[in-house]
């Protein structure tokens, strides 16, 4: 029988079947002898076992479309990465490094910025200009207000999505807007770190529609680029790509050189001075792990 992992807590794998809905399931031994590891996404067969037939081994991991490490998941159309407008205020960094860790992978992305309803004009107008050109779609919601949900789902309609972000962005609050079934524990915002709490322990696929999922993942505040080059960071970032034959040398780092068409674009402001300057850092710390 065959299934797709839509849960996995303590070495023990939920896989839906279209026959017999959720069965707990156990991985054979042999997955362990190869290093493969059974990941939410995945598309398995499975042995079943006992006399109501409601647990299982997993027998087989089919071939995987696609893998994401952190958060660990397979085989998903897009990911939409959310961050909060403001409360807590967003981390360009770390979004950055999410966009680049799923362009790397060819996995597309959509941003989505939560928490309209406490947001002014100004703020959400500042996001929507520095990622405007960052090959990322941008949608603005308000989980608690309902807004923008439409749009989302539209987004979503047929396709996988990993949805992935920090803690306390309204990730929780955006999924119980997208469906019914399965109602996500939702945590207050921690005043005194400006922090959420980590409501999401694992990753989980939720099915909204027939033919439309999605995976929540757990909320979490650092992610690092450990299989990225110094030289390879610059393909990463779509709105360079206009400007890069204004560069005087061929493998311009767009940091140090003499004439750079990425730099002097900018100093005019066609590309954002926040993506920009994530650039730089990234560079910088990538060149010190490359030293270390």
């Amino acid at each position: 029988m065959q299934g797709k992992i839509i849960k996995g807590i303590a070495g023990f794998y939920y896989v839906h079947s279209q026959e017999l809905g959720v069965i707990e399931c156990k991985a054979k031994g042999i997955f362990r002898k190869d290093g493969t590891k059974p990941l939410v996404g995945d598309d398995v067969e499975i042995e079943l076992a006992g006399t109501e037939f409601v647990t299982g081994n997993i027998v087989r991991i089919f071939t995987r479309k696609n893998e994401i490490i952190r958060p660990a998941v397979a085989n998903i159309d897009q990911a939409v990465i959310v961050f909060s407008i403001m409360k807590p205020m967003p981390n360009l960094n770390l979004l950055d490094r999410f966009l680049i860790m799923m362009r790397k992978q060819e996995i597309p992305c959509i941003i989505c910025f939560n928490k309209e309803d406490i947001a002014s004009k100004e703020e959400m107008e500042t996001l929507i200009r520095i990622y405007k050109n960052s090959g990322s779609k941008v949608l603005i919601t308000s989980a608690a207000a309902k807004k923008g949900i439409d749009l989302l789902i539209g987004e979503l309609s047929g396709k996988t999505s990993v949805l992935a972000g920090p803690s306390g962005v309204g990730k929780s609050s955006v999924i119980n807007c997208l469906q019914n079934d399965i109602f996500m524990e939702t945590g207050e915002i921690s005043a005194k770190i400006d922090r959420g709490k980590h409501t999401t322990r694992h990753s989980q696929l939720i099915a909204i529609f027939e033919d439309t999922y999605i995976m929540d993942t757990p909320g979490f505040s650092s992610l690092t680029l450990d299989d990225i080059e110094k030289e390879e960071l610059k393909q990463y970032y779509p709105e360079f790509i206009p400007f890069e034959t204004s560069c005087k040398f061929q493998g311009c780092s767009h940091i140090h050189e003499p004439v750079c068409g990425i730099r002097d674009a900018v100093s005019c402001g066609e590309i954002s001075r926040e993506r920009y300057d994530n650039y730089k850092q990234l560079y910088q710390e990538l060149g010190e792990k490359r030293r270390y």
